[in-house]
């Protein structure tokens, strides 16, 4: 029998995870999840398991090979030596199109600003942190071209919702430490991941405020790692689904003006403002504009918005907690050039990539080329994010 065509795959799994996501509408939704007592990571993984039996089972047999990546395109590419990046689709150097990227915790409490490097991120994803300290957030940003960095952080722990996001792009993950909670996830065999050991600056802050990567560190711990620098096996594919010509949401039906949205996460106060002139938001924290002194102070932006509605499980009294990002057909918003369309998203596996479907058409969605920024918003403040 002759093999299916990526093509052919694709439609028929993406077939599949939209037909699961109408059955998934048909169960209850349970909002936000209660506290446990003394939970082992066992007992979480048991619960995790519980909820997603409640999806069609041909979901979890499928396997890395099984999940939908774009089919190859060719192009004639204007520029010498260059391809179209698999992160912003922005046309960058062809050696590094082989190039894994790295997935770099980075603090977000007060204490921590400035952060040096954001900039470079080309995608960024926030979500809370814990349910504790008015359930403070931390980023997690993506750099496909990591040797250029010279200092970037500050450096912070990770959680194991991020090791799964960081496993979607098959990025090396950089972090310092993180609860016991993390140990299963870091030792899967699609992990990858560099802890600690960074570069301490003196910036007159507490210990923890001064760990940062440094120019050359990430080649040195590559090798001392023994991490190739290219995509391996456990590489799902391409991530986003972008269009070669500019997206205008303006000419769908459910498309709504946003020229700002605020995000319910009460510590940080994230807020994304549309910038005219650029054509891409602006985003804010503690009141402020978010600058990176290392490069004179621009403000971060992104031309892409994704808010996802995710629910979580808290772990324990402290506050360490796990959002439930292998989920089939929840809610969320695609937001570029002052407009937003409700969107739903899956994820089907551990190192599966996150899928983004219009909500409105079920079709798989299209995103304009640029930096991205991805929200997880817990399930139980979604109601509270404000579009304006």
């Amino acid at each position: 029998m002759r093999k299916k065509s990526k093509m052919q795959k694709y439609a028929a799994v993406s077939a599949t995870i939209l037909a699961a996501m109408t059955a998934l509408s048909t169960y209850q939704e349970v909002e936000g999840a209660e506290e446990t007592k003394d939970q082992s990571v066992e007992t979480v993984q048991l619960e995790s398991a519980a909820n997603r039996s409640m999806l069609p089972t041909t979901l979890f047999r499928m396997n890395t090979n099984d999940i939908p990546t774009q089919p190859s395109v060719q192009m004639t590419t204007p520029y010498e030596n260059m391809y179209r990046s698999e992160l912003t689709n922005e046309w960058i150097d062809a050696k590094l199109e082989k190039q894994r990227p790295v997935a770099i915790m980075v603090d977000n409490e007060k204490t921590a600003l400035p952060h040096y490097g954001l900039t470079e991120a080309d995608v960024v994803y926030e979500m809370m942190n814990s349910t504790a300290n008015g359930r403070i957030t931390r980023l997690m940003a993506l750099v496909k071209d990591w040797e250029k960095i010279t200092r970037f952080g500050n450096i912070r722990s990770t959680r194991s919702t991020n090791v799964m996001l960081a496993a979607e792009w098959n990025a090396v993950l950089c972090h310092d430490g993180g609860p016991f909670y993390i140990d299963p996830y870091i030792s899967r065999d699609y992990s990858a991941n560099l802890s600690g050991g960074f570069s301490r600056i003196n910036n007159g802050k507490a210990r923890e405020f001064t760990e940062y990567i440094s120019a050359g560190e990430l080649t040195k711990r590559f090798q001392q790692a023994g991490y190739s620098k290219e995509y391996n096996a456990f590489y799902p594919g391409k991530h986003f689904n972008f269009s070669d010509t500019e997206i205008d949401l303006s000419l769908k039906p459910n498309a709504i003006p946003c020229t700002e949205i605020a995000l319910p996460f009460p510590h940080n106060q994230s807020k994304l403002v549309y910038n005219a002139v650029t054509k891409t938001y602006d985003y804010y924290e503690y009141g402020k504009a978010h600058v990176d002194p290392q490069h004179n102070n621009a403000q971060l932006t992104f031309k892409n918005l994704l808010i996802q509605d995710t629910t979580f499980a808290q772990l324990d009294r402290n506050g360490y907690m796990i959002y439930n990002v292998i989920d089939v057909g929840r809610s969320g918003y695609y937001i570029t050039n002052g407009k937003a369309i409700e969107v739903v998203w899956a994820k089907v596996g551990e190192n599966a990539p996150t899928i983004y479907f219009d909500k409105l058409t079920g079709e798989q969605l299209q995103i304009n080329t640029g930096k991205t920024y991805i929200a997880l918003v817990p399930s139980d403040t979604w109601a509270n994010v404000a579009i304006k």
